[in-house]
């Protein structure tokens, strides 16, 4: 039932003032908690003096934290069309764009993928996901059929790309317009690194997959929630953090449409956790750490 107009209660915004364990009043007045008596408030303050969280959270590793990296773009997981490495290689002349740059210690390389549908609307500077990488069109050649990336050396080293060969399938996805259907999950197209498939078991017509991960990126999946495996959206199912594996199962039509079921255990394959995860540990070792503060 809506409490009656009556008994509204205007709040300045210093009216309430937080501390740990419960709340204080205000220099402007008692903390009055809208529609309820004095008992419920007593009740309601006494069930907000909570110990503070008793649990570890490891330190965000510096491959997730160290650098901010501006979301200029924005996938969904959801594969358009398995294209093919025509190319990979040292760039054939100079070249203003392309997802790469290089670096001084190494040269990047150019990525030509063979495409049937990606061509169309597509422009120079636009950003496509290869194998779940954001990289930006350097080149198109319509009478080849093929769009060229740019790969930087960090993305080589962070990612699966150098180890592609020509004739390779790999994952395109476009960036995501205000039109398009969100059907998988945010997807940045920025790998944290590499996994290993460990295993293939059939089940049915469905296929389970088995791939060993680093510590920084199991710790943040968790069964039931979203991961990238080579810029395909896919739901965990289990994690194990002490043996360092997770696993999900491809449906039929997922098996049609990506790479992954034609590789084979040993084979590296690129990895995304879910950016809420990121965010949330962020900000809960931040909490931490100002709790563990004398006089917080």
């Amino acid at each position: 039932m809506a409490p009656p107009p009556a008994a509204v209660v205007r709040h300045g915004p210093n009216l309430l003032l937080r501390r740990r364990g419960g709340l204080l009043p205000s220099s402007s007045g008692p903390a009055t908690l809208p529609f309820a008596s004095r008992g419920a408030a007593a009740a309601a303050s006494a069930r907000l003096r909570l110990p503070p969280p008793r649990f570890s959270l490891s330190p965000i590793p510096k491959s997730l934290s160290s650098t901010h990296v501006p979301v200029r773009s924005l996938f969904t997981g959801i594969v358009e069309e398995v294209g093919r490495v025509r190319r990979i290689g040292p760039p054939l002349a100079p070249s203003g764009g392309g997802g790469g740059g290089g670096g001084g210690e190494a040269p990047g390389l150019d990525l030509e993928v063979e495409t049937k549908n990606l061509l169309a609307g597509t422009q120079l500077g636009d950003s496509v996901a290869v194998d779940g990488t954001c990289l930006t069109v350097a080149a198109i050649d319509p009478a080849a059929s093929t769009l060229t990336f740019g790969v930087a050396p960090e993305t080589l080293r962070r990612t699966s790309l150098g180890g592609r060969a020509p004739g390779d399938g790999v994952n395109l996805e476009r960036a995501l317009t205000p039109s398009s259907r969100m059907g998988g999950h945010f997807v940045q197209g920025h790998v944290d690194g590499t996994g290993e498939i460990a295993e293939f078991r059939p089940d049915g017509d469905s296929l389970w997959v088995t791939v060993r991960a680093p510590p920084e990126i199991l710790r943040l999946l968790v069964p039931k929630g979203f991961v990238a495996v080579d810029g395909t959206s896919l739901t965990v199912v289990s994690v194990n953090e002490e043996d360092g594996w997770f696993d999900f199962m491809l449906v039929r039509y997922t098996q049609d449409n990506i790479v992954l079921p034609t590789k084979k255990v040993g084979d590296k394959v690129n990895l995304e956790a879910d950016i809420l995860g990121k965010y949330v540990e962020k900000l809960l070792v931040g909490r931490m750490e100002a709790m563990s503060k004398p006089g917080s």
